[in-house]
């Protein structure tokens, strides 16, 4: 039996039909909605949330692995202190879960953010951790605590492997999250940045965490990337993907500074979040490079999907109507 938490969520929307066609029994965790995904009938659902200690220890009797995938992902500064609460203290709940019930492997699903994104042109690996002078992002500081909890879990004995992927190309809510880009393409958003950043089909991350806990790898973190492209080239595939304008407006640094604090503004009269934030525009920015050679060290069988692939496909997933959340 595999258990799976946020199943709602783009990699475990995407994982859980993956398990279910490789004739894995799964239990995953939802709280809202049950998400309309392949193959749902099949998976056994339990109502609940990774903040309920007891419930948790319940849903893992019987449980031999665990793909913990639930987390708030939020730029905004007010939800800093529920994105703390979510991501930190669930993952310390799922880690003594799986420790109490004895599950054989975790898989967490971390991110690049942890890593820390600002490196003066140096490429980010796996030895690299968030740090103040390295980050911007409390997103980025609450991933990397939760990775000192599973890292605390691994000493007391929890075989796991932790998964950084870098921004995530797939079919979702495209009203949040990294599907978000998608929309903002569709919608013809004008402007782009000279920014760069890794980037990876949501099948591929999907393929990494199965291959990873179907080995005898432990005690291992992996940053997931295609690879490195501008934010312009991306927005680019997407819009001719849609058949939509591409960006032709450069955003500069002053311009961008400007725009997120007008956005602050907004906020605050529609009580609707920023569609920027002073992070964002920052890490937009930004040309972060990461290095994705040592998950091919230890699967040398596994391909990357190119990222003009990935969006092609996955506009055609969206094309209208967009998928909606639950």
């Amino acid at each position: 039996m595999i258990f799976v938490t946020g199943g709602t969520g783009l990699v475990g929307s995407h994982l859980i039909p993956e398990l279910i066609k490789q004739g894995k029994q799964v239990k995953a965790l939802y709280r809202k909605a049950i998400p309309k995904i392949p193959l749902k009938e099949k998976v056994q659902w339990v109502n609940g949330d990774i903040l309920d200690v007891i419930a948790l220890e319940e849903y893992m009797e019987g449980v031999n692995e665990v793909y913990h995938c639930a987390a708030i992902v939020s730029f905004n500064p007010k939800t800093r202190g529920e994105m703390l609460k979510v991501n930190v203290e669930g993952t310390i709940n799922v880690v003594n879960a799986c420790l109490a019930s004895g599950v054989k492997k975790l898989c967490y699903v971390s991110s690049v953010a942890a890593l820390g994104r600002i490196r003066n042109n140096k490429e980010v690996d796996e030895t690299m951790n968030w740090s103040e002078e390295t980050s911007n992002s409390n997103y980025g500081k609450s991933k990397h605590l939760a990775e000192v909890e599973v890292w605390r879990g691994i000493s007391e004995g929890l075989q796991a492997v932790i998964v950084n992927p870098v921004i995530i190309l797939g079919a979702g809510d495209w009203g949040k999250g990294s599907s978000g880009i998608f929309k903002s393409a569709y919608d013809e958003f004008p402007w782009y940045t000279e920014g760069v950043s890794g980037f990876v089909d949501v099948k591929d991350v999907v393929k990494a965490m199965i291959q990873l806990m179907e080995s005898g790898i432990s005690e291992q973190r992996f940053i997931l990337s295609e690879g490195n492209h501008s934010f312009k080239e991306v927005f680019t595939l997407i819009a001719k993907g849609f058949g939509k304008k591409p960006p032709h407006k450069k955003v500069t640094p002053f311009m961008a500074s400007v725009v997120w604090r007008l956005e602050q503004i907004k906020a605050m009269f529609t009580g609707k979040s920023p569609l920027l934030t002073r992070e964002t525009a920052q890490t937009a920015q930004v040309v972060v490079r990461f290095n994705n050679t040592k998950l091919i060290k230890f699967l040398p069988q596994f391909r990357y999907t190119p990222v003009g692939d990935a969006i092609k496909r996955v506009c055609g997933e969206l094309a209208p109507p967009p998928l909606t959340g639950d």
